[in-house]
């Protein structure tokens, strides 16, 4: 079984997925940016069942639906949870131990990206999210 593992900068949070990641992808949009601090943020999802935390879960923030996590020590952002997807979670790529290992499939919100940041990829491209929400929700 392949295990996947990650954490924050300081240690003080650490993960484990015992399953492979179902999703992989870019973001573009402004909220996403304003929380990783990049023009862009990548993430990584599996499904909550198969991730343990060891430790600290992290300090959380955000509007329902989007719940976002980070190390309440060292301040690097976790991952994000949707209620909409309560099944899943989603890291940032960079909190992962080996974020080589999961490159994003698709780019989203794409209406959003900054002018002057473009990743020629070949990867779709996405108006809004890319993960669908069950209540039909694109926004």
């Amino acid at each position: 079984m392949i295990i996947h593992t990650g954490g924050c900068r300081c240690g003080a949070i650490r993960f484990t997925a015992n399953a492979e990641p179902i999703y992989a992808s870019y973001c573009h949009c402004s909220d996403c940016r304003r929380a990783s601090g990049a023009p862009v943020a990548a993430f990584v999802g599996f499904y909550a069942a198969d991730v343990r935390f060891d430790g600290e879960t992290g300090a959380t923030y955000g509007t329902v639906p989007v719940e976002r996590s980070f190390c309440g020590t060292c301040g690097a952002p976790i991952a994000y949870t949707d209620k909409r997807l309560s099944d899943r979670i989603f890291f940032m790529l960079g909190a992962m131990d080996a974020p080589e290992n999961y490159p994003p499939r698709v780019h989203g919100y794409v209406r959003e990206q900054l002018p002057f940041f473009h990743v020629d990829d070949g990867l779709p491209r996405m108006e809004t999210m890319t993960a669908p929400r069950p209540s039909g929700e694109n926004q």
